[in-house]
């Protein structure tokens, strides 16, 4: 009965302030960045699309904070807890720790978590399958490479970044046995000039397509391809990233991995404004859940031959016929 009766008068509540014209709150979400911050054009700015969509699809208030540096996530993720926040966001696994510490402090606020889990009842974790994507854009890149060599340029060397390298070389190899995959870490994932320097030596040594997993960073290896003229391609990620390719008639993007943060972050936060959260739960995309893949642009220039590839082992994969590696050290 005493449900019944708090039911009651919370409808009452919302039915007096609508009466009054008075717009019942809006739901907000709110996520912190990691350290590439916005306009990476890469992984930030997709879970930073999934917030807009909230805001344009189901009107919810969005606010982001930018984290210039690691010491910040502990602050910012406090800052949007103590403004009450419906749902916030921590973006990265580079957050975990700070978020583990701040879900403890705040035990009512629910939070996301975007590429680890955090077993905490108040706390939901959404993590991707990098490693198919990778598979991917490494069949299409050991597929269109004319030299028989490709590089990978990873952000920071941790296990996550490491399953990009390891499913994309899996994913060469299995294009073009013979091929030679020459990697390299930048160190940040906010420091173009340095990813660029990496991209130009290995230009230098003989490759011709180059995949980085380095965020901000990356946009540098995508420059390196553009200065480096005709025949010489760069493979973006999380993101399409063909509009930063484009050198006057050429494109120097052959292809993207997309990870869709974006469409995560607003299916969770959406079923969260229904009342549905399930905190302590781990969610894992894959691309049986189209949770990653390919750009629809890498059709227009990437080879016939290499999307053909991709979309045959994509099928395979999906079917469990193959097992993409996590450990770059597994593939031969």
């Amino acid at each position: 009965m005493k449900k019944t009766h708090l039911l009651f008068l919370a409808l009452a509540a919302v039915l007096a302030l609508a009466a009054n014209g008075i717009a019942a709150p809006k739901f907000r979400v709110a996520m912190i960045t990691d350290v590439g911050g916005l306009g990476d054009k890469s992984f930030n700015d997709a879970a930073y699309d999934g917030l807009k969509k909230l805001q344009k699809n189901l009107g919810a208030e969005i606010k982001v904070i930018e984290s210039k540096k690691m010491e910040d996530y502990v602050p910012n993720l406090k800052s949007l807890a103590d403004q009450k926040f419906d749902l916030i966001w921590a973006i990265g696994f580079l957050t975990k720790s700070s978020m583990e510490e701040v879900a403890k402090m705040y035990p009512n606020q629910k939070f996301g978590m975007i590429d680890d889990f955090i077993a905490l009842p108040n706390v939901v974790s959404v993590l991707f399958k990098e490693e198919e994507g990778s598979f991917l854009v490494g069949v299409i890149a050991g597929t269109d490479s004319k030299k028989g060599t490709v590089g990978y340029i990873g952000g920071m060397d941790f296990p996550l970044i490491r399953k990009f390298e390891a499913g994309f070389k899996a994913g060469v190899k299995a294009a073009n046995p013979k091929a030679t995959i020459r990697s390299a870490y930048v160190g940040a994932f906010d420091n173009p000039a340095k990813a660029k320097e990496l991209a130009a030596a290995q230009f230098t040594l003989g490759a011709d397509v180059i995949y980085h997993a380095a965020g901000g960073s990356g946009l540098g290896v995508i420059n390196a391809a553009k200065e480096r003229g005709e025949g010489y391609w760069a493979i973006g990620v999380d993101k399409c990233q063909h509009g930063e390719g484009l050198s006057g008639k050429r494109n120097a993007v052959l292809a993207c991995m997309i990870k869709r943060i974006d469409n995560a972050i607003f299916k969770v936060s959406a079923d969260a404004m229904k009342g549905i959260f399930k905190g302590n739960t781990r969610i894992e995309l894959g691309l049986a859940e189209d949770g990653v893949g390919y750009c629809a642009a890498a059709k227009k220039t990437a080879s016939t031959k290499a999307i053909k590839a991709a979309e045959a082992y994509k099928a395979r994969i999906i079917a469990e016929q193959i097992k993409v590696p996590t450990d770059p050290k597994l593939v031969k």
